[in-house]
């Protein structure tokens, strides 16, 4: 069902050429050939689209050209044309189709692509593609099938609903998109192969365990052995469960914690 509906809904025609740029790759290497990033290298050659994230033109009204496929993201994009020929990419939503009009403002329509304030978006509705800071660019809910639920407006604030469950404050200034992620049914994809891994730029990844004791700390002894102490990382430190967000001014912005997962 995924494989028919990708082929129907996608465009075969090549990428805008404009809107291209060169993407190097690093191999998970620092600029002193120091490896800063395990499991990373090869991969497919792929050019990066621009997509814009924010709000270029606003009260401009776009016609959608086409629904592309991007290797870099998970979620698909849509290629947009403004009155005076200029095109950009957009991150499309579900339920985005060739011949949709839409349009960036304060107050719009409430539909699938549109963008708009947080403060004149209906409580319930799911948006994506939202500001952090005003007029920044969308930073939270941009993968494949993510989306973000209004839940209330409250002074300068609107409360919202985030996929991992944590319900926090954003400045209602900021811009969102309506609707849900394209490609929803990312989830479900399966690799298949190694040999598809590699093409994705997955390197094999070897188990602490199965190594020698002077290559990592679960390393070493006859036959298989447990890892002693808690879980580790090569260098010693904590992994697995442990808290890594640092302390920050937005915390005081969370009003509910998100559900944590138990650890089997």
């Amino acid at each position: 069902m995924a494989l028919h509906r990708k082929k129907t809904i996608l465009s075969k025609n090549k990428p805008q050429k404009s809107l291209l740029r060169v993407l190097k790759k690093t191999g998970g290497k620092n600029n002193t050939g120091r490896i800063t990033v395990h499991h990373k290298g090869g991969g497919v050659k792929r050019m990066y689209r621009m997509v814009d994230f924010g709000q270029s033109r606003i009260n401009e009204s776009s016609v959608v050209q086409s629904l592309e496929y991007d290797p870099n993201r998970t979620c698909h994009i849509a290629l947009l044309k403004y009155n005076d020929g200029e095109q950009k990419y957009i991150i499309a939503p579900d339920g985005l189709t060739v011949g949709d009009e839409l349009v960036c403002s304060d107050l719009t329509p409430i539909k699938a692509g549109n963008r708009m304030r947080l403060k004149n978006i209906p409580v319930g509705s799911i948006v994506h593609n939202i500001e952090l800071f005003p007029m920044a660019g969308g930073k939270m809910a941009r993968s494949a099938g993510s989306g973000i639920v209004i839940m209330g407006h409250e002074g300068k604030y609107s409360q919202l609903k985030m996929p991992s469950t944590e319900v926090r404050k954003v400045l209602n200034e900021c811009f969102a998109s309506i609707g849900q992620v394209s490609n929803p049914e990312h989830r479900f994809k399966q690799i298949g192969k190694a040999g598809t891994a590699r093409k994705m730029g997955h390197r094999p990844t070897v188990r602490g365990s199965a190594m020698n004791a002077c290559d990592h700390p679960h390393g070493g002894g006859k036959n298989k052995q447990p890892i002693g102490r808690h879980p580790r990382t090569p260098w010693g430190k904590p992994a697995l469960g442990v808290k890594t967000r640092r302390k920050s001014w937005t915390s005081r912005l969370i009003l509910k914690r998100r559900i944590q997962k138990k650890h089997k």
